[in-house]
C-alpha cells in the first residue's frame, strides 16, 4: 500500500487503541512506483501530527515516517529495531508524558473529531509546490507553518479542548486555564472568541463560564 494513503485517523486510532508508537515505512522521495508522491503526502500528515501530538501532550516521537524499499531488507529491520528501542527508551503510552488513560483518551478523541477540518487547512494551506524531503522539513519546522498552525489548527484545537471541560462543569477563568494548558490571559482570549461565536457564555450567577453547546 502506497504510504500516502496512510490516514490521520488510522494513526491516531492506534494510539487511542494504547499503540506506544507508530512507524510508517515508505518509498525513497522521488521513486514514487504510481506517480503520485504519496510519500510526500505521508511525510506532511506526519509532520502536522507530530505537532498536535506535542500539542495535546504526547512525544511526537512517538511517530515516526521512515524512506526504504521493498528491496531493503536488512535496512527496514534495522529501521523498526531502532524505532522499537527508541520507544522502549521513552515507555508506554502516557508514562513518561505525565498522562493518564482517560486524558490521553480524550486529547485523541477531540483531535479525531476535528480531522476533517485539519485536512481542509492541509490542504489549502500547507501544499508545498516543491517536492523534495528538505523543504517538507523546513517548511513544517519554520515560522510560516507555526503562524498558520497557531491560527487554524491550533485555535480550533484550544476552542474545542474548552468545550469539552465546561461539558462537564461551569469554571472560572483560571480554572480554564489550568484544565487546558494555558496562562490566564491565553484563556480569557480563547473565551472571548469562543463567546462571540456563542460557543460559551459567562454566567453572571454563578460567576463561571458555562457551555452553550
Amino acid at each position: 500500500m502506497c504510504s500516502g494513503r496512510v490516514d490521520m485517523l488510522h494513526v491516531l486510532k492506534a494510539f487511542s487503541k494504547g499503540a506506544d508508537g507508530v512507524f510508517i515505512g515508505g518509498c525513497h522521495f522521488n521513486e514514487c512506483h504510481y506517480i503520485t508522491d504519496g510519500n510526500y503526502s505521508a511525510l506532511g500528515m506526519v509532520l502536522i501530527t507530530q505537532r498536535i501530538m506535542e500539542h495535546i501532550g504526547l512525544n511526537p516521537q512517538r511517530l515516526q515516517i521512515v524512506s526504504v524499499s521493498a528491496g531493503e531488507g536488512i535496512q527496514f529491520a534495522e529501521e523498526v529495531n531502532a524505532f522499537s528501542s527508541r520507544i522502549n527508551e521513552i515507555g508506554p503510552l502516557g508514562r513518561s508524558e505525565g498522562l493518564d488513560e482517560d486524558r490521553i483518551k480524550s486529547g485523541l478523541e477531540l483531535v479525531k473529531n476535528l480531522v476533517p477540518y485539519i485536512k481542509l487547512v492541509e490542504r489549502e494551506r500547507l501544499r508545498l509546490p516543491e517536492k523534495s524531503e528538505e523543504a517538507y522539513r523546513s517548511f513544517f519546522t519554520g515560522d510560516e507553518f507555526n503562524r498558520i498552525f497557531d491560527a487554524t489548527i491550533k485555535d480550533k484545537l484550544v476552542i474545542s479542548q474548552i468545550i469539552t471541560v465546561l461539558r462537564a462543569n461551569p469554571l472560572t477563568t483560571g480554572e480554564i486555564a489550568q484544565a487546558v494548558g494555558l496562562s490566564p490571559s491565553q484563556a480569557s482570549k480563547y473565551l472571548i472568541s469562543s463567546s462571540r461565536q456563542r460557543f460559551v457564555r459567562y454566567d453572571e450567577n454563578l460567576k463561571r463560564y458555562t457551555c452553550e453547546m
